[in-house]
């Protein structure tokens, strides 16, 4: 996909700011919509998953605060124990502190890598269910941002992390330095609209549905537990890095099998950077081929090469919010109604 064909605008969204906000579906009931930030809110940086440097962080530090905001570092920034930002007790204990904390407002994680999920369970969302704050990260953090949005019913950010933000900016395309600034828009409560072209053919279509998904490999790792993700009447968002092309067709065979395909709004195919296959064991089948299989006897619609994902333009998503995606031949166009 050639990203100068990328087209990003954003307009003012008019909505009450009201603490409450229940969302539409009936099992809903107890959800409670994050408040969006105002000058000089307090984003919280924590980490997880894997260990960060505060030097890393120091870019989103700095374009933080000159969007307006206050920035609070976690305990977790610059630890390390191996590939982690510190024990399972450290991570869980800075996490549960930033999503209690009243002077924090939202929270970014430093970066992906792994770790979310071994501490997942330690975590008491009481507080947050009552109170909640915009979640911010991708990759590792979909299982977070699934737990939030299945469980509880609560949306968050998927996007970039402090690991992502540019050093110098010079060095960044218009549309990378855009999806950086779309944080700043879904924070403020702008509504979110994306246009894309696409290389691959799509499956044309139209529909509205709660936004869900994230990294495939962290989908499937969570696939049976009780954080599941939920899919039925929702549009699916996928993307993922450095699989071989096979693992990434039983990931879909798992999707499939597990029913989550079947009662789908729309399916948006994500960034894709795959790992070569080895000389002599092709797989035969492209990340295209792979998809449409699994999808063959639905009529939603499918939409490929969507700026989201492992790539330098990862546009922030609102998940477990009503969006509308409409999908033609080569483009598409996914708007956030709330």
């Amino acid at each position: 996909m050639d990203r100068k064909d990328f087209l990003q605008t954003s307009i003012p969204f008019v909505a009450s700011l009201s603490l409450i906000r229940k969302t539409e579906d009936p099992d809903d009931e107890t959800a409670v919509f994050p408040k969006y930030l105002k000058p000089a809110g307090t984003i919280g940086i924590t980490c997880p998953s894997g260990h960060i440097s505060l030097e890393e962080c120091e870019p989103a530090i700095r374009k933080m605060k000159e969007w307006g905001f206050e920035v609070k570092i976690g305990k977790t920034v610059g630890l390390r124990d191996f590939t982690f930002a510190g024990t399972d007790d450290e991570r869980a204990a800075d996490f549960q502190q930033m999503i209690d904390d009243d002077s924090v407002d939202a929270i970014m994680f430093g970066r992906g890598g792994y770790g979310a999920i071994r501490i997942l369970d330690r975590i008491d969302f009481s507080k947050f269910r009552k109170k909640p704050k915009w979640i911010i990260g991708f990759s590792d953090a979909t299982a977070i941002h699934v737990l939030l949005n299945g469980k509880y019913k609560i949306p968050s950010i998927h996007s970039k992390m402090c690991n992502s933000f540019l050093e110098d900016e010079s060095k960044g395309s218009l549309e990378q330095l855009d999806s950086i600034d779309s944080i700043r828009r879904c924070l403020l409560g702008n509504e979110m609209k994306y246009a894309c072209t696409t290389g691959l053919q799509n499956r044309p279509g139209t529909a509205k549905g709660k936004l869900v998904g994230g990294n495939l490999s962290l989908l499937q790792m969570m696939s049976g537990s009780k954080t599941d993700v939920k899919t039925d009447g929702k549009i699916l968002f996928i993307e993922d890095v450095g699989e071989y092309l096979y693992k990434l067709d039983g990931m879909m065979w798992n999707l499939l099998r597990a029913g989550k395909l079947d009662k789908l709004k729309g399916l948006i195919i994500g960034g894709f950077r795959i790992k070569p296959d080895d000389e002599g064991e092709e797989f035969g089948l492209s990340l295209y081929d792979i998809v449409m299989e699994k999808v063959k006897q639905f009529d939603y619609p499918v939409c490929f090469d969507f700026p989201v994902g492992h790539i330098k333009v990862n546009y922030a998503l609102k998940c477990g919010v009503e969006h509308k995606l409409s999908v033609y031949d080569h483009s598409a166009e996914l708007v956030s109604l709330r």
